[in-house]
């Protein structure tokens, strides 16, 4: 049992790291521009394939470097020259516009590298075991994919609070003719905000990539949660989207690894005879089978209790 707690709880933080390393980029884009970016997904796939095409050239190293800087120039661009055109039309036509990004994202990926998933592997250099837990051993790669996310945290949170730059971008959003007036190009601060934003969701991608299945479908698997995680956390709060991330990874992970059922629980019990003819749909279905809908329904006691998420200053 003790083995148990402990893998799951590691494993937890280490996915909700993960979904930690894409929230914040889309994080940071909504509480200095005012965005919600639905395209953000696939910025993330972006990074994977990227950071692959890279890897099998130069390495994994220059690739950690440089499919962020390319994924985050081909979004200063979308922001330069089409996010920020529809802007003046308010929110609607903005999620209209992220909205369909993410097909051609989708299209221009399948057109490139094909449906099927590419051989993105770890590096060797990463390719042992960290330390030894219990009876088996633990991955060098992901621990060195936590250590990233805790980093970017740390330096997000630094750069947003306590440097002249994050405060410069922080009046822009509310005050940007004062801005302007100032003499600051309020324009390009915002192109340089969306670029880093989604250069933050290729990290997680180059990361993930070798990880979990670098596909032509990978947004569509993670972008959904992903908008759990910035929700539940409030919008606009990095601490927030920790919080999130950690919670839903380790709600997920406890749940897979506790498969038990009502029946299991309460089975040979009086009450049991009495659940099972009430219950008879749901009586054996166990928790690993409804973890994929957990954080949705997470999603929606928070909306219905607590609109702003769990640190946030606004209402969704």
């Amino acid at each position: 049992m003790l083995e148990i707690i402990f893998v799951s709880t590691l494993n937890g933080v280490l996915y909700g790291m993960l979904l930690f390393l894409m929230a914040s980029g889309l994080t940071v884009i909504f509480s200095m521009m005012g965005v919600l970016n639905l395209a953000h997904a696939s910025f993330y796939m972006l990074g994977a394939f990227f950071g692959f095409e890279i890897s099998r050239r130069l390495g994994f190293w220059p690739a950690l470097v440089l499919a962020p800087v390319v994924v985050g120039l081909i979004g200063m661009a979308v922001e330069r020259y089409g996010l920020r055109r529809v802007h003046r039309h308010g929110h609607v036509a903005e999620l209209l516009f992220t909205f369909g990004l993410t097909f051609v994202i989708k299209e221009v990926v399948e057109m490139i590298w094909g449906k099927l998933p590419v051989d993105y592997r770890v590096p060797s250099g990463l390719d042992f075991a960290a330390f030894t837990l219990f009876s088996g051993n633990y991955p060098a790669f992901k621990l060195f994919g936590l250590l990233i996310s805790v980093g970017i945290f740390i330096g997000l949170l630094m750069a947003v609070r306590h440097t002249r730059v994050g405060l410069i971008v922080q009046a822009a959003l509310s005050h940007p003719g004062m801005v302007g007036m100032l003499g600051h190009n309020v324009d390009r601060i915002f192109m340089l905000v969306f670029g880093v934003g989604v250069g933050l969701a290729a990290v997680a991608g180059v990361i993930a990539g070798p990880i979990l299945v670098t596909q032509s479908n990978m947004a569509g698997l993670l972008g959904p949660i992903l908008f759990v995680v910035v929700v539940v956390g409030g919008l606009g709060s990095l601490g927030g989207a920790l919080a999130a991330s950690l919670l839903i990874g380790l709600v997920q992970t406890f749940a897979v690894a506790f498969n038990v059922s009502l029946a299991d629980l309460f089975g040979g019990t009086a009450a049991g005879a009495i659940l099972s003819v009430w219950l008879a749909d749901i009586w054996r279905v166990t928790v690993a089978q409804i973890a994929p809908i957990l954080p949705y329904l997470l999603l929606v006691m928070i909306l219905i209790f607590r609109p702003r998420g769990l640190m946030g200053t606004r209402d969704t």
